[in-house]
């Protein structure tokens, strides 16, 4: 192969490689500043704290809602989720406002889960409940990898992710895309805060990313530069 020929491969490669890592960069930037407008949101919200009643049509943003409802039999228990450094799962339960209102999924807190992966006993209260808090988009889930729930009983799952479709189709109680967390100032429940961004990366570690792939994108330029300027040798 002539000279020539290699340094059109060779920029061939070299300009996908960094169409590539400029792509990654760009979409890095684009989740940092959707997130930053998203806790902008809850921000504003929780200052102004604008009531939602519990059973009122989504308006799908960011709500303060409060109210009460009836709470239904299945636990769920979303695997995989720190907090300060220690392993364990969010209990998810199901409330219905209303005979008319969509039901939603409600966040009870944070429980630790052992070194056997032993699911905590306690089970979503019954009865009527009173639920006060932030409701806000279902939790990202990433790369959707495997079954989204697998049944420990009759009325209890574990969740690799939040996915309403596989919550319907194991539990038969269909509910919107959002979820309720509740005030850590209500009584009950477990170890909860009004975080949103939890096990994920914050704005600023996306803004890291996208540094680091346009970086690669400059330095895969700067080599096919250096390479195409060199003398061969004879």
């Amino acid at each position: 192969m002539t000279r020539t020929k290699t340094l059109w491969f060779g920029w061939a490669l070299a300009l996908l490689a960094m169409a590539g890592f400029a792509r990654l960069g760009f979409w890095q930037w684009d989740r940092m500043h959707e997130k930053q407008a998203l806790l902008a949101s809850v921000a504003e919200v929780l200052r102004d704290k604008p009531v939602h009643a519990l059973d009122s049509d989504v308006i799908g943003g960011i709500e303060w809602v409060d109210g009460e409802g009836q709470m239904l039999p299945p636990t769920l228990f979303l695997d995989n989720q720190m907090r300060e450094g220690r392993a364990g799962v969010h209990m998810y339960c199901i409330v219905q406002p209303d005979a008319a209102a969509p039901r939603r999924l409600i966040d009870f807190g944070w429980l630790p889960v052992g070194g056997d992966r032993t699911m905590p006993r306690e089970s979503c209260p019954t009865g009527r409940q009173h639920i006060r808090g932030l409701s806000t988009p279902l939790p990202s889930s990433g790369l959707k990898l495997g079954p989204a729930m697998q049944d420990i009983s009759k009325t209890r799952w574990v969740m690799t992710r939040v996915d309403n479709e596989a919550i319907a189709a194991a539990t038969h109680i269909g509910t919107i895309d959002r979820v309720i967390r509740l005030d850590p100032a209500l009584p009950g429940g477990y170890a909860r805060d009004l975080d949103i961004l939890p096990n994920t990366l914050p704005p600023e570690r996306h803004l890291g990313y996208a540094v680091q792939w346009w970086a690669l994108a400059l330095a895969v330029l700067v080599t096919a530069v250096v390479l195409t300027l060199r003398k061969p040798r004879k």
